[in-house]
């Protein structure tokens, strides 16, 4: 059963921290300093525990009057399967609605394009490179 909690406390900023870490440092090879960057402290951090371990997180920045970027969206290789990212996200969204928030971006890898568009969201704008790694901008409104 997976556990969602929000905020952008410090154990908080640290338990997403360690999923970031195995995902996107471990696995896809990021540079450290381009993962961590000084908007955490800006950001609604969401973390997905799994008998208190995290397991999935992702995090939420506004950047305009009723916008919101998530960020940072990752889920452990050994997680994986279970719906926890499709659940981080729905989380992220009720969030955002209550915050008066009516549209969410985020910029997608290209192999996760298909798991955002069964959320509802659609890509525009040109294919990138962030990390080396391609991606595209994606948005859903409400």
């Amino acid at each position: 059963m997976l556990k969602i909690e929000h905020g952008n406390d410090s154990k908080l900023i640290e338990l997403a921290r360690s999923v970031r870490q195995t995902v996107f440092i471990g696995e896809q090879g990021i540079a450290p300093e381009l993962e961590y960057d000084d908007l955490d402290p800006d950001c609604i951090h969401f973390v997905g525990l799994v008998e208190s371990e995290p397991v999935t997180t992702a995090r939420l920045r506004p950047i305009g009057e009723g916008v919101g970027k998530v960020e940072r969206v990752a889920t452990l290789a050994t997680a994986r399967g279970n719906g926890y990212a499709k659940e981080i996200m729905l989380a992220i969204e009720s969030v955002a609605r209550a915050s008066a928030l009516r549209e969410l971006k985020l910029g997608a890898q290209l192999t996760a394009l298909p798991f955002y568009e069964r959320l509802g969201y659609e890509a525009y704008g040109d294919e990138f490179l962030d990390a080396d790694i391609p991606h595209r901008m994606m948005k859903k409104s409400w």
